[in-house]
């Protein structure tokens, strides 16, 4: 793990109170990135987790995991503690101009090419933590009016490996592993204790909608959800509004989720959503409705065969209004629905960031299955050489479409 200077870390939390103009980050990350205990009178191991905390979380995971060198040329990966995500979260909303946005970024490059383990394989083997979507370090021009970063289409970091809550699914230099959730248990016995909850929950709901509607996209179909949701006497609906704290506080959603069997996923603000991964260590059966909102995302953490714990509804029959989701989803017997939940159940140790300060010993948790994924992408990469292909993408063309019915067709049973 590089020792970077520390504008690139601590100076950047030191500053905490310009990391978000409505936030207060300060509080969130605090407990090594894990905010603030949920109430006494909750489960132990809960926190309220801001969901773009994950660089903290994983740079203290990473200060106290066993297999550390301090000698470079023993090392199978080369960790870089850049907080990439609240470093760029603080430039987003303020009218910073591209300079501003891009400064770090350029800086980090220039640091780490003029070190000796950058020699050895030109960064290949080198990674970093950007706790925010990929689309915040993917800028296109130098327009002021554009958004984000270009800190992934820098030659130099372009050769790493980026750890993104979501990836770009035509890029090959990020990967895309979870959002932190609301558990960060310390020991084995936590998890199975709750895992044993979450499988033998009374579950009341159908299915449940925990969100907001997206009146300024004409592409979603959130309200329509919430409409088929509001119609049904089987659907939990927990509206989000601005003048609401509901959404916003872990106890409320958790309980909501805790009660479903399956949880409606539509796109996020992106692709991907954090309620996602909270609605899964729940227990429930999330019901997604683009593949890019999971299945072409966490290939390392979720498998690939999505039926196996999960419902896929086109968002297109929605749209057109030619499916209702109660029917879709009272169409599983029993059997199958007890087998995506104990699926689901079974996923939760790798969807979960264990506590920086405590240490499970034989579950693996996200950060552990992430790493692994790392060392084993680097061995790759030293077996194909600098010419060796990168994990499948899709190809960029005009026909978006296409595209993600190609991708998606990959996931499918049998294929």
């Amino acid at each position: 793990m590089h020792d970077l200077p520390s504008r690139f870390n601590a100076d950047i939390l030191r500053d905490c109170r310009a990391l978000s103009p409505w936030t207060d980050m300060c509080l969130f990350l605090s407990n090594s990135g894990l905010g603030p205990p949920l109430p006494e009178n909750h489960r132990h191991g809960w926190y309220a987790t801001n969901q773009f905390s994950l660089e903290l979380i994983f740079h203290n995971r990473m200060k106290q995991y066993p297999c550390l060198t301090p000698n470079s040329s023993l090392a199978s990966a080369v960790f870089v503690p850049f907080y990439a995500g609240l470093d760029i979260g603080r430039h987003l909303w303020t009218g910073s101009n591209v300079s501003a946005r891009d400064a770090s970024g350029l800086d980090l490059a220039r640091w780490l090419t003029s070190r000796p383990e950058w020699a050895a394989m030109g960064g290949r083997d080198h990674f970093f933590v950007a706790g925010r979507i990929t689309w915040d370090f993917r800028r296109q021009t130098e327009a002021e009016s554009d958004w984000g970063s270009k800190l992934l289409l820098l030659p130099a970091i372009a050769n790493m490996t980026a750890l993104v809550i979501e990836s770009s699914p035509w890029h090959a230099n990020d990967v895309g592993v979870p959002y932190p959730s609301y558990f960060h248990p310390g020991s084995d016995a936590e998890v199975a204790a709750w895992q044993g909850r979450a499988r033998w929950r009374r579950r009341p709901w159908l299915f449940s909608f925990v969100g907001g509607a997206r009146p300024n996209r004409t592409d979603d179909i959130r309200e329509m959800l919430m409409s088929q949701c509001r119609a049904s006497a089987r659907c939990a609906l927990v509206e989000c509004r601005k003048s609401d704290p509901t959404c916003h506080s872990p106890e409320r959603v958790m309980r909501v989720f805790e009660r479903s069997v399956f949880c409606l996923q539509p796109q996020g603000d992106s692709y991907t959503r954090r309620s996602a991964f909270d609605s899964m260590v729940a227990g429930c059966v999330p019901v997604f409705f683009h593949p890019g909102s999971a299945y072409v995302q966490y290939r390392w953490h979720l498998p690939r065969h999505y039926s196996e714990y999960s419902v896929f509804i086109p968002e297109e029959e929605v749209r057109q209004g030619r499916v209702r989701v109660e029917e879709v989803l009272m169409g599983f017997g029993e059997s199958q629905v007890r087998r995506m939940r104990e699926r689901v159940v079974g996923l939760i140790p790798g969807l979960i960031y264990g506590d920086p300060k405590r240490r499970m010993e034989s579950m693996k948790d996200a950060f552990d299955v992430a790493v692994e994924g790392i060392i084993e992408r680097v061995a790759n990469r030293m077996r194909k050489g600098e010419d060796g292909e990168e994990e499948n993408t899709l190809t960029l063309n005009s026909d978006g479409k296409n595209q993600w019915e190609h991708f998606f067709s990959m996931a499918m049973p049998g294929k």
